[in-house]
């Protein structure tokens, strides 16, 4: 019994976004472990989250001219880190979902081309049948013709 076309393009799909977490993760550990991640990858956006976060913060609560001390380096340095694997993460599965849609373009493209073939080719049939059925026509209005000129048979 055969239910149907197994969709291993979304096997393969889920297959990446679940090894994207443990990816990430390591990524993450990676980043901490090294000072050029450190200092150059995690720390910048993770200071303006937090820049942004706590600005945002204050002008809730009214404080607007409050000034925002950065954040110490550690916590910066496990900030930028989570960011890093939560974006990683995010593009991973911004990029099945890209590669989904263009499978489910390219499938729509390929059924309504069939279908336009189908069309054409009924339509080309539709234009045959019209001729022949004119042809016919005719021959069977000359036929008519030609009985109608032939005499009257006699009755004895």
């Amino acid at each position: 019994m055969v239910v149907g076309a197994f969709p291993i393009a979304k096997l393969l799909y889920l297959g990446v976004r679940q090894i994207g977490k443990p990816v990430a993760n390591r990524i993450k550990d990676g980043a901490r472990r090294s000072e050029f991640f450190k200092s150059y990858i995690c720390m910048p956006p993770a200071q303006l989250y937090h820049w942004i976060e706590m600005r945002t913060k204050m002008r809730i609560m009214g404080f607007r001219g409050a000034s925002i001390k950065p954040m110490n380096e550690e916590a910066a340095a496990e900030l930028g880190a989570e960011l890093l694997g939560e974006a990683i993460i995010f593009v991973i599965g911004g990029g099945c979902m890209v590669l989904e849609y263009s499978r489910q373009a390219a499938n729509s493209r390929r059924k309504e081309e069939e279908l336009n073939e189908t069309i054409a080719s009924l339509q080309t049939q539709i234009g045959e049948l019209s001729l022949t059925t004119e042809t016919m026509d005719a021959q069977i209005r000359e036929l008519n013709r030609l009985l109608m000129s032939l005499p009257a048979p006699q009755k004895k």
